[in-house]
């Protein structure tokens, strides 16, 4: 992987956010950018666990989901406040996946407020994502292709993030919005992947109170360095063809994958799988092909 620092900055006008990082569709990291909310001093576990602490939550952990199984159903169910104990208490690879805060903790919806950059907000579903100091999440985009700002509360985290065009490169499975499961990204083999070497992207370490901007499609793997949690906030889609793509992605391309998972198992994964490594090999060989 060829991996470059992202622009990166203490603060930003809407103008210039709009010009220099949302309309060229260009990813930013805005540090401490949470800082501004006058109840910051709230987003902590510590809040979680005393105002959610009795919920019920699904946990996910880093094992590829079961063929045999929805890639949706969670690994296990804990209390959200013996969840939050654990991973702050010892090393876990345990995580909560889109946790809605309009739907199980509204009260933390008083707590900021929408930065106001220009883009228009989804606000029915901002989420939490929650990990442990061993979670690591899968490369993959967002089905709904919307833009997202993505902030990052208590432990630390590493993100990586690749345009669209760069998933020729990255193993992407048919019929999917993810990359192959055997990628190791803390320490890619790029024997085994050798198109992996070619993908361009951003690495990038958020702290406490960061804000990432990620554009629409774009391949993001996270690996929690500590325990911790963060928010995103999405956008609508911001143009009809855009539109069409999340429609299509959401109700054609979900649907017939989850259809044929259920129906062939192991055998419809696997034969994903030989596709992904199909496809990148082709672009490989294409990509070396106009280097000559």
């Amino acid at each position: 992987m060829i991996l470059s620092p992202i622009d990166t900055v203490d603060d930003i006008s809407k103008a210039e956010f709009l010009e220099k990082y949302f309309k060229p569709q260009k990813p930013v990291l805005i540090k401490g950018f949470a800082k501004k909310w006058p109840a910051f001093d709230k987003w902590n576990l510590d809040y979680i666990y005393q105002e959610a602490g009795d919920q019920e939550v699904g946990l996910y952990d880093n094992k590829p989901a079961d063929p045999n199984k929805a890639t949706d159903k969670p690994v296990k169910y804990m209390k959200m406040r013996d969840y939050i104990k654990l991973i702050q208490r010892e090393p876990s690879d345990l995580r909560i996946f889109f946790y809605i805060i309009t739907d199980k903790l509204p009260e933390l919806l008083k707590n900021f407020s929408y930065p106001d950059l220009g883009f228009k907000y989804f606000k029915r579903i901002p989420t939490l994502f929650f990990g442990g100091s061993e979670a690591r999440v899968l490369m993959h985009y967002d089905v709904d292709l919307g833009d997202l700002l993505h902030f990052q509360f208590e432990g630390k985290k590493r993100v990586l993030l690749f345009a669209p065009d760069q998933a020729p490169f990255l193993y992407k499975v048919p019929l999917s919005v993810h990359t192959v499961y055997n990628i190791d990204y803390e320490n890619p083999d790029y024997e085994q992947f050798p198109a992996l070497a070619y993908a361009q992207g951003y690495e990038i370490f958020m702290e406490h109170g960061d804000a990432l901007f990620m554009p629409s499609g774009y391949w993001h793997f996270n690996r929690y360095l500590e325990a911790g949690f963060s928010v995103t906030l999405r956008s609508f889609p911001s143009s009809p063809t855009r539109l069409l793509n999340m429609l299509k992605e959401v109700f054609v391309i979900r649907n017939t994958d989850k259809i044929m998972r259920k129906l062939f198992k192991k055998k419809w994964v696997e034969r994903k799988q030989r596709k992904a490594f199909e496809k990148s090999q082709q672009a490989l060989e294409h990509h070396l092909s106009k280097q000559k």
